[in-house]
């Protein structure tokens, strides 16, 4: 689902936003989430599920094509936790 698809369902079930207001409130969601995340705080969705960021330190590396070791610096990635909600509802629709 792309982040239109989201608004236009979103606005097709409800009548009193207009499809403006949506694409603010998708918006507003989507950088205050971001914000948190890059600031290295945890988001809690209960039923959806959980994003954290982790810290992948620096390390060496091999390119497997030439066998060069390569080093990769240390860098945050994003961590997503399924909830129970989410996990029930993709396992009965499987």
């Amino acid at each position: 689902m792309t982040r239109s698809e989201l608004i236009a369902i979103m606005a097709s079930r409800s009548e009193a936003l207009k499809v403006a207001d949506i694409e603010h409130i998708v918006d507003t969601i989507i950088d205050t989430m971001t914000e948190a995340l890059a600031d290295g705080r945890r988001i809690e969705l209960r039923g959806f599920g959980s994003f954290s960021v982790k810290e992948r330190s620096a390390r060496i590396a091999r390119n497997p094509r030439t066998g060069a070791s390569v080093k990769v610096p240390a860098r945050r990635t994003l961590n997503f936790k399924a909830g129970k909600n989410l996990r029930d509802a993709l396992n009965d629709r499987g």
